[in-house]
């Protein structure tokens, strides 16, 4: 690109709030946890910008009885451990509506056992290393708090890591998980997949629109009547039928709802131009030159 088109500023929070308070700056996008995303979008829309804060994510799967388990249990694990779960899409808790659990389960623990964890230049990986020695303590803690909580841990990725130099975790997938527990409430960023299990469709769809945020979620069902009331009724801005990451394409928007995403402009799609364009009406009348400085009058042009 030609030279100032793009440009890149490294430094810490002083950086940012110059960028946030910079008169010569009309709009700010960024993409982050929700904390730094509210006070982004408090602070660049009190001097004036248009602003577009993406924030965290917990991300649902909602299982109902009547789905396919094999393509559900495949989706849940390459939706919850691909790029070692550090993306804002990844699955995070599936929901067992009913019996679903029961065979959900063993095949999701199944398939995560069998995740070859180690170095992504290995072709024989399925995933790789979490990116910091820190963010990998972090995770770490989480699984232990989840089992201190009485969370089952039915795929233990903190025995099936390489012994290796790199910051390692397998999979870590539990199951009877609770709503006040930790590993539900919190956004992990890491393979950790939280299975909750609840009776009825009704409950399942409130612990969903009950939850602060709402980036992405997805129903697994064959039922088109129920998918069509759950499209209707859940309250998230990208919404999956049998489909694990919603991400919809370069030509629709992308962004969630509630504390996913401050600010009225998704990230792309039409809403990204009109984002970082800003519209201008011109009103113009062009009299005859040879009018000039001659008190007459011009007709109305409807």
């Amino acid at each position: 690109m030609p030279a100032g088109v793009f440009n890149v500023v490294n430094g810490d929070v002083a950086a940012v709030d110059r960028i946030l308070e910079h008169p010569g700056i009309a709009a700010v996008s960024f993409v982050g946890s929700t904390p730094i995303a509210r006070r982004i979008y408090e602070t660049a829309t009190r001097h004036g910008k248009r602003v577009q804060a993406l924030g965290g994510a917990k991300n649902h799967m909602i299982v109902l009885p009547d789905a396919d388990m094999e393509l559900a249990a495949d989706s849940a694990v390459n939706a919850a451990f691909g790029s070692a779960g550090e993306r804002c899409m990844a699955i995070s808790v599936a929901v067992a509506v009913g019996d679903a659990a029961a065979r959900l389960v063993p095949l999701v623990a199944e398939r995560a056992k069998a995740i070859h964890v180690g170095d992504g230049l290995d072709s024989k990986s399925d995933m790789g290393p979490l990116v910091t020695r820190d963010h990998l303590a972090r995770v770490r803690q989480y699984v232990d708090d989840g089992v201190a909580a009485g969370a089952t841990l039915v795929a233990d990725g903190r025995t099936i890591a390489p012994d290796a130099a790199g910051f390692y975790l397998g999979p870590c997938v539990f199951d009877d998980v609770r709503p006040e527990m930790s590993i539900y409430r919190d956004e992990i960023f890491g393979p950790v997949l939280s299975i909750v299990r609840v009776p009825t469709y009704d409950e399942a769809i409130s612990l969903v629109n009950t939850n602060p945020y709402a980036n992405g979620v997805a129903i697994f069902t064959n039922d088109g009547g129920a998918a069509r009331r759950f499209q209707n009724e859940v309250q998230v801005g990208m919404v999956g039928i049998n489909v694990p990451i919603p991400v919809p394409m370069a030509y629709y928007s992308f962004g969630g709802w509630k504390s996913s995403l401050f600010g009225d402009a998704h990230v792309h799609g039409i809403e990204g131009v009109k984002f970082y364009t800003r519209g201008k009406v011109v009103t113009a009348r062009w009299p005859d030159p040879g009018l000039r400085g001659k008190n007459l009058g011009f007709p109305t042009v409807g």
